[in-house]
C-alpha cells in the first residue's frame, strides 16, 4: 500500500479534482469484521473535515454504543485514498477512525483502533517498533447459493460449475473439475478461474495493494487464494478489508458469488487465512537467529504465547460456529497447538523457503477469514508479546506427523477448542495478557463474548439442524 508519509489531506483533494471525483465513501469496521460506509458529495471533503470529521449514528453498528450515546464522528485517513473501481459514479474511498464527539477522542470499540494501540503498545514496551502481519485468506467463488431458516424448514444449497458433484450432470457438461480436495494449483481448463482470480489481483494492484500471487486451493467448487505481501499490522489489515470488497464485488461483476465462510462444503477444505508475522526493530527483523530453524530466541518466546494463549485467540481468530467445521482433525486442519519447521499440520509454522533475516517468520495458522483482522492480528502480537515478555518456553518442536502419533502421545500436545462455545469459555479466563496497554478493554471483550453467545452459539443450538431429520425422524 502507499507510503503514509507521502499522503497529506491536500494530497488528497488534489488527486479527487484531477480525477473528477463527485462522491467521497467513508468505509470503517463494526466489531465483526463487516465494512460499513456512507457516502458524500465531493464538495463536502475539505481540509477541515479532515480534522473536524462527519457525523454518523453508530447505535445500529453491531457491538457499538447504545441509543442515548450514539452520536459519532467519522475523520478520513488520508493515506487510505482509493478510486473505487465498482462505482458508475467516479467514487474516492478513504477509511475512516471513529471519534466520540463528546470527548474528541478514538472510540474504544473502533477495531481500527484496537490495531493502533496495538502498535503503540509494542513500540512502548521497547522490544520493537514494527510488527509485520501477511495474511493469506482463501476464499469459494460459486454460481450459485440460496439458504433460509424458518419455523418450519432450514436449508442451504449451493452450486459451482466447477464442483465435482457436477460430473453427473447430464446437460452442458465439459468434464474438467477438480477432484474432491485435491483443487491444488491445477491448470486450466480445470482450474475455472484463473482469469477471474487475475482480474481480482491485478484490481488490487490498481487499488494499491502489494500482491505476490494467486492460485486455486485445494478444495474443488471454486477455490482460491490470493496472497499479499507483508506490512505493518494496522496497513496490513486495511489490506485485508480492501481485499475482501475487491474479491466480491468482482466475482458479483461476473455473475457470481465470493465467500470467506470458514467451510461452507460437507467433507471438502475449508478456507483458512494462514497469518505470518514477525517483528522489527531499527529496520532490522527480531526474529532471525541460530536457534531452531534460523529463528532467535525472541522468535520461540513468541511462538511460547501463541501457543499458551491458543484456546483464548481461537475466540478471535476463529470467530464464528462455522470455523470449528474446518478446524476439525478430520480435515488435517492445524488444530494442535505445536510448532514445527515444515509440518503444515502444527499451528505455527516456520517457513523455510528462504534463510535470508528478513524471510524469518512465524506462520500461525488457526484463524479464518471470518475474522475481524483489526481484532485477530492485535490478538496475535499481545499473544506474542506476552511470550517475549515472560520467556515462555514453547517446547520442543514437533517435526512428526502429528496424524500418526500413537494417542497417548498426541493427548500430550494441546489443541484449537473444539467449538465457539469453547473457545469464548477459554478468553472468558484468559485475557488478561490483551489488556496490556489499554489494547483491548474489558467492555469490548464482554460485549464482544456476549454477542457472540447470544446471537450466535444460543441462536444455533435453538435451531433444528437438517441432518438431525436423517439421524432422528423415524425414532
Amino acid at each position: 500500500m502507499r507510503s503514509p508519509g507521502e499522503i497529506s489531506a491536500p494530497t488528497v483533494l488534489d488527486f479527487a479534482q484531477q480525477q473528477g471525483v463527485q462522491m467521497v465513501d467513508l468505509r470503517f469496521s463494526d466489531l465483526h469484521g463487516l465494512w460499513h460506509h456512507i457516502s458524500y458529495p465531493i464538495a463536502k471533503l475539505t481540509l477541515d473535515s479532515f480534522r473536524d470529521g462527519f457525523g454518523m449514528d453508530g447505535s445500529s453498528i453491531r457491538g457499538w454504543a447504545a441509543i442515548h450515546e450514539s452520536d459519532m464522528l467519522l475523520i478520513p485517513d488520508p493515506t487510505t485514498f482509493v478510486m473505487d473501481p465498482f462505482t458508475e459514479i467516479p467514487t474516492l474511498g478513504m477509511i475512516a477512525d471513529v471519534i466520540d464527539p463528546v470527548t474528541r477522542q478514538r472510540y474504544d470499540r473502533d477495531p481500527r483502533y484496537i490495531a493502533s494501540k496495538a502498535e503503540m503498545y509494542l513500540a512502548s514496551s521497547g522490544l520493537g517498533d514494527e510488527a509485520m502481519f501477511g495474511a493469506e485468506a482463501e476464499f469459494f467463488v460459486f454460481d450459485n447459493v440460496s439458504f433460509d431458516q424458518g419455523a418450519n424448514h432450514g436449508f442451504y444449497y449451493i452450486d459451482a460449475d466447477e464442483g465435482r458433484w457436477n460430473s453427473a450432470r447430464r446437460e452442458n457438461n465439459l468434464g474438467y473439475r477438480p477432484r474432491y480436495c485435491e483443487g491444488y494449483f491445477p491448470v486450466a481448463p480445470t482450474d475455472h478461474h484463473q482469469d477471474l482470480r487475475t482480474e481480482m489481483l491485478l484490481t488490487m494492484q490498481e487499488c494499491g495493494l502489494d500482491v505476490e500471487s494467486h492460485h486455486h486451493e485445494v478444495a474443488s467448487g471454486g477455490q482460491g487464494e490470493i496472497d499479499l505481501h507483508y506490512n505493518t499490522l494496522l496497513r496490513s489489515a486495511d489490506a485485508v478489508m480492501l481485499y475482501k470488497y475487491i474479491v466480491r464485488n468482482v466475482a458479483r461483476q461476473h455473475g457470481k458469488t465470493a465467500t470467506f465462510m470458514p467451510k461452507p462444503l460437507f467433507q471438502e477444505n475449508g478456507s483458512s487465512m494462514h497469518t505470518h508475522q514477525s517483528l522489527w526493530k531499527g529496520g532490522k527483523p527480531l526474529f532471525a537467529g541460530d536457534g531452531y530453524a534460523g529463528l532467535s530466541e525472541m522468535a520461540l518466546w513468541y511462538i511460547g504465547g501463541l501457543i499458551k494463549h491458543g484456546p483464548a485467540l481461537a475466540a478471535l481468530t476463529s470467530p464464528t460456529t462455522n470455523s470449528y467445521k474446518r478446524l476439525s482433525a478430520a480435515m488435517e486442519a492445524p488444530v494442535n497447538l505445536a510448532y514445527s519447521r515444515r509440518n503444515r499440520s502444527a499451528a505455527c509454522r516456520i517457513p523455510m523457503y528462504s534463510s535470508a533475516p528478513e524471510a524469518k517468520r512465524v506462520e500461525y495458522r488457526p484463524p479464518d477469514p471470518s475474522c475481524n483482522p483489526y481484532i485477530a492480528f492485535s490478538a496475535m502480537l499481545m499473544a506474542g508479546l506476552d511470550g517475549i515478555e515472560n520467556r515462555i518456553d514453547p517446547g520442543a518442536p514437533l517435526d512428526k506427523d502429528i496424524y500418526d502419533l500413537a494417542p497417548e502421545e498426541l493427548q500430550r500436545v494441546p489443541s484449537i477448542p473444539a467449538s465457539l462455545e469453547a473457545a469464548l469459555d477459554a478468553l472468558s479466563v484468559d485475557y488478561q495478557f490483551l489488556l496490556k496497554g489499554d489494547v483491548f478493554t474489558e467492555d469490548l471483550l464482554e460485549t464482544y463474548m456476549a454477542f457472540k453467545r447470544e446471537k450466535e452459539v444460543n441462536a444455533l443450538r435453538e435451531r433444528p439442524h437438517p441432518y438431525e431429520f436423517s439421524l432422528y425422524y423415524d425414532v
